[in-house]
């Protein structure tokens, strides 16, 4: 029996020599960098989380500058996008306007500008108009490959 286990005690012991050298366990788990872009879609319904949004987006940007990312705006979302839209923090222009030179695309959606009588030219320059906000987001998803976030 001693003949049988000295063989394998020391393949073990063998074994665990590089296991000493090797990286830390959560060294070795951390994914490599990857330079990939990520695509990703922000669900902008109520215009009170439009600067949340945006600072998360920035947020993104900063730490993957490679991400591509469009806003989706419709229903009461609309409103940050509308052409002198401010709140109590001041004008939104310039924060859309800085994530635009960013690559960001801001899209808002004709159904919401219909039904509250608005025509396209409410809306900032920075904003392009689809034809539904819902329907721009199922098909960024959908054909695209985007993965969602409601801020």
């Amino acid at each position: 029996m001693i003949r049988t286990l000295t063989p394998l005690l020391a393949a073990l012991m063998l074994a665990a020599v590089p296991m000493a050298h090797a990286a830390p366990l959560a060294e070795a788990a951390a994914p490599a960098a990857d330079s990939a872009q990520v695509k990703v879609v922000y669900h902008v319904n109520d215009a009170s989380v439009a600067r949340a949004a945006m600072n998360n987006i920035n947020n993104e940007l900063n730490a993957s500058p490679n991400d591509k990312i469009v806003l989706v705006a419709h229903g009461k979302g609309i409103d940050f996008l509308l052409n002198d839209a401010k709140d109590d923090k001041g004008p939104f222009e310039a924060q859309v306007a800085g994530l635009k030179d960013k690559g960001v695309d801001f899209r808002v959606c004709n159904n919401t500008l219909k039904s509250r009588n608005l025509t396209p030219d409410a809306v900032i320059m920075e904003a392009k108009v689809v034809p539904s906000g819902v329907a721009e987001i199922a098909r960024l998803q959908a054909k695209e490959g985007y993965v969602y976030i409601k801020p």
